[in-house]
C-alpha cells in the first residue's frame, strides 16, 4: 500500500481534563451534534453554548475553531462511511455494491443536515475526514471499475458522475425533509436506474472535463429564507 493510502497517525492522546472540563467538553459536543444536525454547518455557536450552559469562551477553549468542532463531531461519521464503502467495494456482486455505497452515503446524508453540507461541498472537510473521504473515493473508483467489467453498469459513465447524485441527493434531502424525510430513497433508485446498462439510451453530452468539476460542488446555494436572514443579520 502507498503512503497515500495511509491516514495519518493519530496524535498521542492529550492530558486527561479536569472532571468539570471534561464535563463542559461533553456538554459542548453533545449541543453541537444536535444544533448541526438540525441547522446545518451555519448553526450559531452563541446557541450551543447557551444549550451546553457554558460561556461562549469556552467553547472556542475547547475548539478553537468551528472546523476543529467539526472534526470532532463528524470523524466518526466518515470512518462509518469509509468502512460502509470498504465492504461495498469486498462484494463480489459490484452493481449490489455499488448501490450499497450510494444508499449508506444518502443515509448519512439525510440523517445529519451538517454532513449533508460538508459532502456536498459547502466547507472544507476536517483533515481526518477528507484523508477518509479521498480513500473512500479510491475504492468507490474500484466498485465502479468492477461493475462496468462485469456489465452491469453503462460504459459511457465515469466516477465523476457520482458526484451530481450526491449533489442532487443533498437538494433532496434538504427540500424534503420537513415533510417526507424518506423521499430521497425515491430519488435514489430513480437515479440509480440511469446508470444500469441494461436498457441504456445514449447520452446527449459528454461527461465535464476534470478542470470543469471544481465550481459546481464549492457553491452550493442557501435557501432564500437563508439568504434573506443572513442579510438582515448584517
Amino acid at each position: 500500500m502507498s503512503d497515500r493510502h495511509v491516514l495519518s497517525a493519530p496524535q498521542a492522546p492529550a492530558k486527561p481534563l479536569r472532571r468539570d472540563a471534561q464535563r463542559n467538553r461533553d456538554a459542548i459536543v453533545a449541543a453541537a451534534r444536535k444544533a448541526f444536525a438540525e441547522q446545518g454547518l451555519d448553526a450559531s455557536l452563541e446557541g450551543v453554548a447557551r444549550e451546553a450552559g457554558v460561556a461562549i469562551g469556552t467553547v472556542y477553549r475547547h475548539f478553537p475553531s468551528r472546523l476543529d468542532l467539526v472534526e470532532e463531531l463528524f470523524t466518526a461519521k466518515f470512518t462509518e462511511l469509509l468502512g460502509a464503502v470498504e465492504e461495498a467495494a469486498a462484494m463480489d456482486d459490484a452493481w449490489e455494491g455499488f448501490c450499497r455505497y450510494l444508499e449508506k452515503l444518502c443515509e448519512l446524508q439525510a440523517g445529519d443536515r451538517a454532513f449533508n453540507d460538508l459532502v456536498s461541498g459547502r466547507s472544507p472537510l476536517p483533515t481526518l475526514g477528507r484523508e477518509m473521504f479521498e480513500r473512500a473515493k479510491e475504492l468507490v473508483v474500484q466498485i465502479f471499475r468492477n461493475a462496468q467489467e462485469q456489465g452491469v453498469l453503462r460504459a459511457d459513465v465515469i466516477p465523476e458522475d457520482i458526484a451530481f447524485v450526491v449533489w442532487s441527493q443533498a437538494g433532496i434531502i434538504q427540500g424534503t425533509r420537513a415533510i417526507a424525510p424518506t423521499a430521497w430513497r425515491r430519488y435514489l433508485h430513480l437515479m440509480l436506474d440511469a446508470f444500469r446498462a441494461e436498457g441504456a439510451h445514449e447520452l446527449p453530452e459528454p461527461p465535464l472535463a476534470p478542470q470543469q468539476f471544481p465550481r459546481p460542488f464549492t457553491t452550493f446555494e442557501r435557501p432564500e429564507e437563508e439568504c434573506r436572514e443572513c442579510r438582515e443579520e448584517t
